[in-house]
């Protein structure tokens, strides 16, 4: 089957399935596949010329514009729509039906221990209140209903821009306001590092956390719970 895939993580979780697309975007880490553009600039035309059976798209991480072009070339589209941990579950399976992959939730998803699907396990008991910066001049804060502040509630993790939207502006003088425990900075979007912390730490102290286990879903989702609460468990320590 070719497929286009222009959502990071549907690329990601594809290549883990065995199904290896004919372009993907450049910000999918996959240097060995064609690139068609980025998520939020697709060369429609290019798409078009391969001829997919399917192109994928994220409803969050897309252009409606983009996929409505793509409609309009005659192009087979999926949309996936991922907000909350919770919806894991029917994405992927949805996504796994589409390009003719067989899929069991709790098998491939949670670790072997776990019994039942993702939308049935319960967040842990928050234990530490978060802000998570997502971009820089001006700040937003990851918000919610969003994937990563899900998966964050899944760790004990307390969202303190839950009530704000998905990605609220704010500034750091604000967001100390509201008295996080911690800072956690993820390399993307904006590619926090060293070179911010002393700013973020005028807010709380800070973990440096990889962009991609926050906010890619699929295949990386229970590696990425691991390593991050490794993270939190290593920053509790030292603290």
């Amino acid at each position: 089957m070719r497929v286009v895939s222009l959502v990071p993580s549907v690329t990601e979780t594809l290549l883990a399935w065995g199904v290896q697309p004919v372009a993907c975007t450049r910000f999918c880490d996959q240097p060995q596949l064609r690139h068609v553009g980025g998520t939020k600039d697709p060369d429609v035309g290019a798409i078009a010329a391969l001829r997919p059976d399917l192109v994928v798209l994220d409803r969050e991480e897309n252009r409606r514009q983009d996929h409505d072009a793509l409609v309009a070339a005659g192009v087979p589209v999926h949309v996936t729509t991922v907000r909350s941990f919770g919806d894991l579950d029917t994405e992927l399976q949805a996504l796994a039906d589409a390009v003719g992959r067989r899929w069991r939730p709790a098998g491939q998803l949670v670790p072997a221990a776990a019994s039942g699907p993702v939308s049935a396990r319960r967040a842990a008991p928050v234990r530490r209140r978060a802000f998570v910066p997502i971009w820089r001049r001006p700040y937003m804060a990851l918000g919610e209903p969003t994937y990563g502040s899900s998966l964050l509630a899944e760790l004990g993790v307390a969202n303190v821009y839950a009530g704000d939207g998905p990605y609220p502006t704010v500034t750091l003088a604000e967001a100390a306001g509201r008295r996080p425990d911690v800072v956690l900075a993820p390399s993307e979007p904006y590619p926090f590092s060293t070179r911010q912390q002393a700013e973020l730490e005028s807010v709380a102290p800070v973990v440096f956390v990889d962009g991609r286990d926050l906010f890619w879903w699929g295949v990386r989702t229970p590696a990425a719970l691991d390593r991050l609460a490794g993270q939190l468990a290593g920053a509790a320590g030292r603290g």
